[in-house]
């Protein structure tokens, strides 16, 4: 089985970038728990435009990230893991688990409950952090393995844009969403017209983010709808999709995830946060990340090849997709955005990020030990090691 250069791109940037990732992660809260901690928030409290610094990285540069994930998208579904019905049902089904038994467990344990609303925190993978747990594992890991849970993710992604779509929208302003909705079918036409040239498609996509940001609909979903509108082509490198998809590889992972861990995770660590881990909230997240979301993808996966609508690829077997399904629990930067739409009461969001650092820390480590201990070299690698 061969990976598509683009592929391998990904695959490494993402490694990379959930070592840079954690290394964020872990300045922000020292930071944000030492004597500069007073500084270092009034940096992500800085007002620029009528809106913190935070706002406009949550609401603007993430818009860039998803632009990224529905680009990855639309490859996989052209060309990619999800080209075919065959191919794609395996990391569909599996993130279908992955999805509901998280927020089910959760909804569990927090229903009739303010923070009921909390259930879509522990549905979707963070790509970065996981395929960086699984590159730790080695060159022993499967090629099917990779490209399954980058499939996974990039599906979970998918999963949490429309669950923001649809549960986390307040309220809606009809005339700024048919404009932003307008806009995009308008670039739709210049894709059928067959325009190549990016400006046109940068120009509509910062149109449609404004009026998408003021219609009540959460923002990031435009950088979806901007991703689809790309012309695809046949993919190749002269393609207008791979050419922004290539030029994004960088940035995105390099500059804008480490920018939202840094300005997500400056939490202080409030007096009694040990024990509101025993709150619904803390349990029902803990639970959905840690336990959830091996137990959904690994079950739905069982099930559906049982049942013949799925096959596993010939070099995986149930031991790998365990181990996968339990790096799927790394819910971090999406489980922090879903947070922040999920809750008003800062209190219970600085909780749940603390919790969700917490359980991705102890899912991503248990995936690297468990996948340590399963994945054998193959009959290749073990004649280079030998």
């Amino acid at each position: 089985m061969r990976a598509t250069r683009l592929f391998d791109d990904f695959f490494e940037n993402e490694r990379s970038a959930g070592l840079v990732l954690i290394g964020c992660t872990l300045a922000s809260l020292i930071l944000a728990n030492s004597p500069l901690q007073h500084a270092y928030s009034s940096i992500w409290n800085y007002e620029i435009g009528g809106h913190h610094f935070s706002h406009w990285i949550n609401d603007g540069l993430m818009t860039i990230f998803f632009l990224l994930v529905g680009l990855e998208l639309e490859r996989e579904i052209y060309v990619g893991e999800l080209s075919t019905l065959n191919k794609a049902m395996l990391p569909v089904v599996a993130a279908c688990g992955g999805m509901i038994v998280p927020a089910a467990l959760h909804l569990a344990f927090n229903y009739g409950t303010p923070t009921q609303s909390g259930a879509g925190i522990p549905m979707a993978t963070d790509i970065a952090f996981a395929l960086a747990g699984l590159s730790l594992v080695g060159k022993r890991v499967p090629l099917s393995l990779k490209v399954f849970l980058t499939a996974l993710a990039v599906i979970d992604d998918l999963g949490a844009i429309l669950v923001i779509a649809l549960f986390y929208t307040d309220s809606l302003q009809w005339t700024n969403l048919i404009i932003s909705l307008s806009t995009f079918g308008v670039l739709l036409v210049f894709n059928r017209m067959k325009v190549r040239s990016m400006i046109p498609y940068l120009i509509g996509g910062v149109i449609m983010w404004w009026f998408m940001l003021h219609s009540g609909v959460h923002a990031t979903i435009s950088g979806v709808l901007l991703a689809f509108a790309m012309p695809f082509q046949n993919g190749d490198p002269k393609s207008t999709s791979y050419i922004l998809q290539r030029f994004l590889h960088r940035p995105v992972p390099f500059l804008i995830l480490p920018l939202f861990a840094l300005a997500n995770t400056s939490v202080a660590l409030p007096d009694g946060w040990v024990s509101r881990l025993a709150d619904p909230n803390s349990i029902g997240i803990f639970v959905g990340l840690v336990i959830g979301k091996p137990l959904g993808i690994s079950l739905f996966s069982y099930v559906s090849t049982a049942l013949k609508f799925t096959r596993l690829p010939s070099d995986i077997n149930w031991k790998h997709i365990v181990g996968a399904g339990m790096l799927g629990g790394i819910g971090f930067t999406m489980s922090i955005f879903i947070t922040l739409l999920a809750f008003s009461d800062q209190s219970v969001i600085d909780q749940s990020k603390i919790v969700i650092a917490l359980s991705s820390t102890i899912a991503g480590i248990a995936g690297y030990l468990y996948l340590s201990t399963v994945v054998k070299p193959s009959v290749e690698q073990a004649r280079v090691d030998n």
